[in-house]
């Protein structure tokens, strides 16, 4: 049997799964950005928040609208602690100044992509939601072997993911322009130093794919 990456998918084994698009992350009132005064603000993330808006939201909007039509299960990870204190967090998180208490409006999926009915909520404390939540013990109970990412950062938790994913058996397939970083050369670095690890499409080509299943 030949082995590949570039397998397409098959929705009753398949999950898409999004990566910290929540309003702690991806919203300009969010916790890492509130402080900031505006021009500070639009220095260091404008253009992302440029890119978020009119291009990789509406392609994860459509993704997951896609996803939801063909019946793959739809499934969000988003950086949130589960103390108030943080006091559960991983080292790297305190450390870096990260915490989003339990139950808080930032820890919520951001209304663009708000889940719906029983999709699945991982909290995650750490870089790498396979670390740090119990999503791989779901996924196997689900069935499901094939894993789309979408989300942000781009190379910092996406990248997590990918590899730990791909480390525990799962195929994966990143969505190139579904996911975002706070620069275009951060971004392009990092999915060549990821596709040795996944296939990567873009949103009309798995929308495509998706359609062509239907078919």
């Amino acid at each position: 049997m030949t082995l590949s990456r570039d397998i397409a998918l098959v929705p009753d084994q398949s999950a898409l799964l999004f990566i910290d698009v929540q309003n702690f992350a991806a919203h300009r009132q969010g916790a890492e950005f509130k402080d900031l005064g505006e021009e500070s603000f639009q220095q260091q993330y404008g253009w992302f928040f440029e890119q978020m808006r009119e291009r990789v939201i509406p392609n994860m909007q459509r993704l997951q609208a896609g996803c939801r039509s063909s019946n793959i299960e739809v499934l969000y990870t988003t950086i949130e602690s589960l103390t108030l204190d943080g006091r559960d967090r991983s080292l790297d998180y305190k450390i870096t100044g990260f915490n989003v208490p339990k139950g808080s409006w930032d820890g919520k999926v951001i209304d663009e992509l708000v889940p719906i009915g029983d999709e699945i909520v991982f909290p995650k404390s750490s870089s790498s939601v396979f670390v740090s939540t119990h999503i791989d013990y779901v996924l196997r109970n689900m069935g499901v072997k094939q894993l789309v990412i979408s989300g942000i950062i781009t190379d910092q938790c996406v990248e997590s993911a990918i590899r730990d994913a791909c480390d525990l058996g799962y195929l994966v397939t990143q969505v190139t322009d579904a996911c975002m970083t706070y620069s275009q050369s951060r971004h392009d670095n990092s999915l060549a130093t990821i596709k040795g690890y996944c296939r990567q499409v873009t949103t009309d080509l798995l929308l495509a794919e998706l359609a062509q299943l239907e078919q």
